[in-house]
């Protein structure tokens, strides 16, 4: 899951980048970005199974790309959120684009992009669990909760189904715990 998400959210993020930069990349690229997140995962699990082979690579994918459109998402409310007055006294400084974007953009940025990480981290376990649910090592986790099912090992499952969660929860807690040490000045960390 760890390697789908950075994957995931390094494109998501320089997508994000170049479609705020240039608005064209931007139109070109969206439609597309919306269709690949409109398929379910469900549908695209199998797929990448026969692409990227019944190991680690399926998984990397489908995480990555359910990773990528909350990033992209995020990232480019970000980098679009600083408020007219800013880029205006940014720009009467005689500031440059480099550094409106690093100044100004990226700190403005980083609240949007962090909550979108936190949403990517739930979706990195869930992508990772139906990923191995159509083929995976004996002992993944997912195979493990197909298998328990298929016996009628409910308690099993459940189990199983228990510790993805805590998995999630403890993937989303790294993220938050990252953010308040990122953003601490951010209103939603006041308390």
């Amino acid at each position: 899951a760890l390697a789908g998400f950075a994957i995931g959210c390094t494109l998501g993020i320089g997508v994000a980048v170049v479609s705020v930069r240039w608005r064209s990349v931007a139109e070109a690229l969206l439609p597309y970005a919306i269709a690949a997140n409109s398929v379910p995962i469900i549908a695209f699990a199998p797929l990448a199974i026969v692409w990227f082979g019944v190991e680690q690579g399926s998984k990397i994918a489908i995480v990555a790309m359910m990773t990528f459109f909350p990033t992209m998402v995020g990232t480019v409310r970000g980098l679009l959120s600083p408020d007219r007055d800013a880029l205006d006294l940014m720009r009467s400084y005689g500031a440059t684009e480099r550094q409106v974007f690093v100044k100004l953009r990226v700190p403005s940025a980083l609240p949007f992009v962090l909550t979108a990480f936190k949403v990517s981290a739930s979706l990195s376990m869930i992508g990772a669990v139906v990923g191995e649910f159509f083929g995976g090592f004996a002992r993944s986790l997912g195979v493990y909760i197909v298998s328990q099912t298929a016996l009628f090992h409910t308690r099993e499952a459940w189990a199983a189904v228990v510790v993805a969660c805590a998995y999630g929860i403890g993937f989303y807690l790294v993220i938050a715990g990252i953010e308040r040490l990122l953003i601490p000045w951010h209103v939603t960390l006041r308390r």
